[in-house]
């Protein structure tokens, strides 16, 4: 098993795609299987934990103009989990691509850690910054969330592809879509982390 950073958990990881074959037919573990399933079941628990029983206040409140709310985290966690699987897809529904595995220069484990590491900050894309990903409230947001991220769970129960010879190219590199399935769950950790952060500011709301 991948062992995660200290207060993560302990995985291994996969994703998901399913088309024809059995699930015999797979070409990751069983291990593997259930690690994927376990991540995105408890990093989309954690994204509702981090959330629960908050005020507007609360919800709406930004440590300095230019941070984000907590809002600002879910819509941006929910638009990315919609994109990142919109690559997913169209990486799967490609000719598999194995001669670009030599590109490949992250393990697993580097790239969970990677996309968790908040010490590394990232500016956004547009289309993914709170104000451009079109939802008009957190429940939007919240539900959209909940419905791709159940579907992704279901999908990987029973998938049969490939993932490992299908690669995507991000801006930081190549990865294979086992990879990216574990991109898509760190991404939503890497933001519960900030929803923290938000919540452990001396200003935030009492209530």
């Amino acid at each position: 098993m991948i062992r995660r950073r200290p207060g993560i958990y302990l995985l291994t990881l996969l994703f998901i795609t399913g088309l024809a074959g059995t699930i015999n037919d797979n070409t990751i573990s069983k291990a593997e299987r259930k690690s994927a399933i376990s991540i995105m079941k408890d990093t989309y628990k954690d994204a509702v934990k981090a959330i629960s029983g908050l005020s507007d206040a609360q919800l709406n409140y930004k440590a300095a103009p230019d941070k984000w709310s907590v809002n600002d985290c879910i819509f941006h966690i929910a638009a990315s989990e919609k994109l990142l699987w919109s690559l997913f897809e169209a990486t799967m529904n490609a000719k598999a691509n194995p001669d670009k595995r030599s590109e490949i220069k992250f393990n697993d484990e580097q790239v969970i850690n990677m996309v968790e590491d908040r010490s590394t900050k990232v500016k956004t894309s547009k289309p993914l910054e709170p104000n451009n990903t079109g939802f008009n409230s957190l429940n939007d947001a919240l539900a959209d969330f909940k419905t791709n991220r159940m579907n992704h769970i279901k999908y990987m129960k029973s998938t049969t592809e490939d993932l490992r010879n299908h690669v995507a190219q991000l801006p930081f590199g190549w990865i294979d879509c086992y990879q990216l399935y574990l991109f898509i769950a760190g991404h939503n950790n890497r933001h519960v982390q900030q929803i923290n952060e938000v919540k452990a500011d001396a200003g935030f709301p009492v209530k």
